[in-house]
């Protein structure tokens, strides 16, 4: 069995009949959206390609450690999903390996919870190299734990140690196939992550000098929950023709554009892969990569569905993310889209006032983009400088740069240089003249 065969554990791709579960305690109560309470896993299993045909919520102190639901509650779970002819149970929770098979048994039905779910859906969208190896990590570093639930089955099986009792599977001096087999496949596993490992660090290493080489441009990054309009947003300033369709997750691979403005002036904008409640550790790891442009961009635009009754919910979300990836620094504008559908006006001027600064903006209409350009433009202007240059008739690359950078006012040509009035930017013109100590300043 190879390691492809290993992670087949998620969620197919055709039409299940699922069971939304959510357990709601104190410790996650504040988290839980009060007016539904499964709306997102329903948006998350419909992604995955489900039939959500019920749900069922439960209310403990705690959560059980055999079954994560309380024994009633897990027997009525049983009921329903053969009064429904459901064939697939989505938790909302992360359930440990032994929860998953206890209710698999009772249930008698197949479990997953959210990581898993989640992961199916990112295998499912992942179209580039990168992206299909980080999320092959994710998902064999999230199967690796649950390996032994997958071969119980064998484990019945008797080793060469005879059928008694002692001889069985797990007596002492004796081992089953079945757990023969578990440490084959843990083996598997662990080779497979090396290798994966060792591709996607070689990925990174390309990506961080790639992003570090844009440290002379001003860049942004669009960042913010799955489906807030962050790729309708791009493509509407810069033409761009990013995946924009109304869906979770319809976005995994960065994209970067360049961001035109008059006097030749610009920056590179990204998007980035949205983030949702509860976002898989392991998965957030493994797209660190991706969202190296956040981690080192110059400004995050992040975007804000204003029309989601969850609105401020989803902005605690993406900053706990944002510090988990250690950008919470950043210089941040808040832009509230969807304004034109947005029902509650006054929690858009709740939002509005608590994340300052904040721009209302529909990416769908144009509505607001002005000002958002004009923000960025201000913020451009105030590291921009008027410097007087002389440089080499010989210069010929160095000249090129200037002009495809910097907004030539005025160029003298004298007998063997040209002496050059520019404007251009502090951090590139800095960065130029270390590259070329000829250029110099009259």
């Amino acid at each position: 069995m190879d390691a492809k065969h290993l992670i087949e554990t998620s969620t197919t791709k055709e039409s299940e009949r699922a069971i939304l579960v959510k357990l709601i305690t104190p410790q996650n109560a504040a988290a839980v959206d009060a007016r539904n309470p499964l709306g997102e896993l329903k948006l998350l299993a419909e992604a995955a390609g489900a039939e959500v045909v019920d749900g069922l919520l439960q209310k403990r102190m705690k959560a059980s450690a055999r079954t994560h639901l309380g024994k009633g509650k897990v027997e009525e779970l049983a009921e329903r999903r053969e009064a429904s002819d459901a064939n697939l149970i989505i938790f909302d929770d992360e359930l440990t390996p032994a929860q998953i098979r206890t209710l698999n048994k009772v249930t008698d039905c197949r479990v997953i919870d959210r990581s898993e779910l989640i992961l199916d859906i990112f295998a499912s969208r992942a179209q580039t190299r990168e992206a299909r190896l980080q999320v092959e990590i994710a998902q064999l570093e999230y199967t690796a734990p649950r390996l032994r639930g997958m071969w119980t089955h064998l484990e019945r099986i008797a080793g060469a140690g005879g059928g008694g009792e002692a001889g069985a599977v797990g007596g002492i001096g004796t081992r089953g196939p079945g757990e023969r087999q578990i440490e084959v496949d843990r083996r598997i596993v662990r080779d497979r992550l090396t290798f994966l490992r060792r591709q996607i660090k070689q990925i990174d290493d390309r990506k961080t000098r790639t992003v570090k080489s844009r440290s002379d441009q001003f860049t942004i990054s669009l960042v913010g929950y799955t489906n807030a309009g962050k790729s309708t947003l791009m493509n509407a300033l810069t033409g761009a023709e990013q995946d924009a369709r109304d869906m979770l997750f319809a976005t995994l691979d960065t994209k970067t554009v360049r961001w035109e403005f008059e006097q030749g002036q610009h920056a590179l904008i990204s998007d980035t892969v949205g983030f949702v409640r509860n976002l898989p550790h392991k998965l957030v790891a493994s797209f660190k990569a991706t969202l190296e442009e956040a981690i080192h961009a110059n400004l995050l635009f992040h975007v804000v569905d204003a029309s989601s009754k969850d609105a401020m919910r989803q902005v605690m979300v993406v900053r706990d993310v944002l510090s988990e990836l250690g950008c919470g620094d950043r210089d941040v504008l808040v832009l509230l889209n969807k304004i034109d559908q947005a029902s509650d006006l006054g929690m858009v001027d709740v939002l509005a006032e608590k994340y300052a600064p904040a721009i209302r903006i529909s990416a769908k209409s144009g509505e607001g983009l002005d000002a958002v350009r004009d923000y960025v433009l201000d913020l451009l202007s105030e590291q921009r400088v008027d410097v007087t240059l002389c440089v080499s008739v010989t210069e010929g690359k160095l000249l090129n740069l200037l002009t495809q950078h910097a907004e030539i006012r005025k160029q003298t040509y004298n007998e063997n240089t040209v002496t050059l009035e520019v404007t251009a930017d502090r951090t590139w013109l800095a960065q130029l003249q270390s590259r070329y100590p000829a250029l110099t300043q009259p």
